[in-house]
């Protein structure tokens, strides 16, 4: 059973509006996108590095609401390491 969903808006490089949420399921994330409102939403299998930055900043704001712990915080900063590496985070 999903625990929480976090969504936000991005434009990719070719114009093109996303809306993109995503979906925590025990400790994982899951991603999903879609372009307008009445689409299906699409589950996407490699989020970029833009998405998982935008989930961290996300997680980030929720810690001082007491929505997610800071162990929370570092477990999905570990998973932007491991997919990410020359990221630098």
């Amino acid at each position: 059973m999903p625990k929480a969903e976090i969504s936000w808006k991005r434009v990719t490089d070719d114009g093109v509006k996303l809306q993109i949420y995503a979906q925590r399921v025990g400790r994982e994330w899951i991603f999903f996108q879609r372009e307008r409102r009445y689409d299906q939403w699409q589950s996407v299998a490699e989020p970029p590095l833009e998405d998982w930055l935008e989930l961290l900043d996300a997680v980030q704001r929720f810690i001082p609401r007491r929505r997610y712990q800071p162990a929370d915080e570092e477990h999905l900063r570990r998973r932007i390491r491991e997919r990410f590496p020359e990221a630098g985070i």
